[in-house]
């Protein structure tokens, strides 16, 4: 183990606990030391969530290790049971806990409880928290559909059912859960595409889920697989054992948008959508058409983060805005082999690497002009004055507003527009302001609303436009020329007084006596370089 101030992702018990926190009916006991309790600031804070997450912690203390700490375990389990009457239970143990190896799952199978029990072997040292949400809810899914026997008819399941029962085809949403990024809203602007051509919702899982509703995953044409790290395996166990296909299009950005639903219209044998009908949903296609992306074209972007959000923004900044994808990487190890074919297709090397150290080292090499990653990259590009979006887990509570802002769908395009160009703007913004602060036409009645950056501001002592200049006041300034001043005309206002200041200055140097076009292109060159 690496100790580290900041971690991209918790041990995986973390991950068991954000399926049972997503879940409706499912309670987690945790064979957990005293302290371990930590994790439940991440959804009341978070997640901003009114209740506590369904987890009993047995919270043994140094000194109960001198006793028999399984009958401890047995008591904590037999206490939740009978207070929180899940209908299915999860039994695990944190990284400290595994060390005593009392196995609690297994101590709680042989207890004759009347509900099913899922025991969670998630190995602490050397697995994180995406691979502990995945497995455990790979085993909830496994667990519940265990008693139903897959027929032969399951296993040669049919996408196109839905045609002969004279129906709607149905699908399930597999993978959101709680501290996902942006998961919430997500559902709900997929769930909003997919009624637009009659597709039904059977189940959404974890989030919102119950046990009950886990057990009707078969009744479903297709699942969508739409956080990779979290349904991938559980999609896969599907396809096995019920013979249901599942889609591999994540719908982030306009042009997956169009490629999930082809996929999903091509597997559930339907009409493919029309192209046109679906060409204007999003602002962001207008944007990248328009002359005002020309501002942004070619910008060196830097992303790092999940694999999921990371595959989905690079595609969007490479194909859809036009930026110039310089750095690329993640921390989910799972999802490094797709993420290096990405980075591959781009003439990169990925950046595979929980270090936030790493990462901002790599920042710093590339000197990006824009950032998308996690909270960790966004304190780091604030130390290297780059302009960042925050697109993936972990985040602060800041990056999980209380508005509606999904990533997926139209929306989330519309979303993305928004939180990637406006900080790419406003450094420019503020980078323009910086640049001509001291210019009078500038200055004076041109204020931003950065006040504090333009206005009328006292220049500092040190300020090499407060230094006198080598000519003094009673020298005689060179006269401008009409065709001079014709060609000074031509440039833009806020850098006007700039070029005619250095130009007067060039010309005292030169001896010239009078300003021309010439004297004008020559004195710029003589800046220039």
């Amino acid at each position: 183990m690496e100790l580290t101030l900041w971690t991209y992702e918790g041990p995986p018990h973390v991950g068991a606990m954000r399926i049972a926190s997503s879940m409706e009916d499912v309670h987690y006991v945790l064979h957990a030391p005293q302290g371990d309790t930590y994790a439940d600031l991440l959804f009341t804070m978070i997640e901003r969530r009114g209740k506590r997450p369904p987890v009993t912690y047995t919270t043994f203390q140094a000194r109960d290790l001198g006793g028999d700490t399984a009958e401890l375990v047995k008591s904590h389990i037999r206490e939740a049971v009978d207070r929180f009457e899940p209908k299915t239970l999860l039994v695990g143990e944190s990284c400290t806990a595994e060390l005593i190896q009392d196995q609690p799952g297994s101590l709680a199978a042989g207890m004759g409880l009347n509900v099913p029990v899922v025991s969670l072997e998630l190995p602490a040292y050397s697995k994180k928290e995406n691979w502990g949400a995945a497995e455990t809810f790979y085993q909830l899914v496994r667990g519940l559909l265990t008693n139903q026997t897959s027929t032969k008819e399951q296993k040669e399941h049919l996408p196109n059912r839905w045609k002969e029962a004279n129906r709607r085809p149905k699908v399930n949403l597999l993978g959101p859960s709680l501290l996902g990024f942006r998961c919430r809203d997500d559902v709900i602007e997929v769930k909003k595409l997919l009624s637009d051509f009659g597709i039904e919702i059977n189940v959404v899982a974890p989030l919102g889920a119950s046990s009950d509703d886990l057990r009707k995953l078969p009744e479903a044409d297709v699942n969508v697989c739409l956080y990779p790290e979290i349904a991938d395996s559980t999609c896969q166990w599907l396809e096995r054992n019920y013979g249901m296909p599942f889609s591999k299009k994540v719908p982030i950005g306009v042009g997956a948008t169009k490629e999930f639903l082809e996929e999903l219209h091509e597997l559930l044998e339907m009409t493919p959508p029309d192209k046109n009908q679906i060409s204007r949903k999003s602002r962001l296609t207008w944007y990248s058409e328009s002359v005002d992306s020309n501002y942004l074209t070619g910008k060196r972007v830097f992303i790092f983060g999940d694999g999921t959000h990371v595959l989905a923004a690079s595609k969007i900044a490479n194909e859809e805005l036009g930026f110039e994808v310089v750095g690329l990487g993640t921390y989910s190890r799972e999802m490094a082999r797709p993420v290096r074919a990405a980075a591959k297709e781009l003439g990169l090397e990925a950046l595979i690497t929980n270090d936030y150290l790493a990462v901002e080292a790599a920042m710093e090499e590339v000197v990006p002009e824009l950032v998308l990653g996690t909270q960790m990259e966004r304190h780091s590009a604030k130390r290297l004055g780059i302009p960042c979006a925050v697109i993936s887990t972990p985040m602060h509570v800041q990056d999980v507003p209380a508005r509606y802002s999904p990533q997926m769908g139209w929306e989330g395009a519309n979303v993305i527009f928004d939180d990637w160009v406006h900080p790419l703007m406003m450094g420019l913004e503020e980078h323009l302001i910086g640049m001509f602060r001291h210019d009078f036409e500038f200055v004076d009645g041109h204020q931003s609303h950065l006040g504090h950056l333009g206005g009328h501001q006292e220049k500092p002592k040190d300020d090499p436009q407060s230094i006198p200049s080598e000519s003094s006041s009673s020298e005689e300034s060179p006269t401008w020329t009409p065709e001079g001043k014709e060609e000074l005309a031509k440039i833009p206002f806020f850098v006007r007084g700039k070029v005619r200041r250095n130009t007067e200055k060039y010309a005292r140097q030169a001896g010239c006596r009078k300003i021309d076009g010439e004297t004008l292109y020559d004195a710029k060159a003589h800046f220039k370089a």
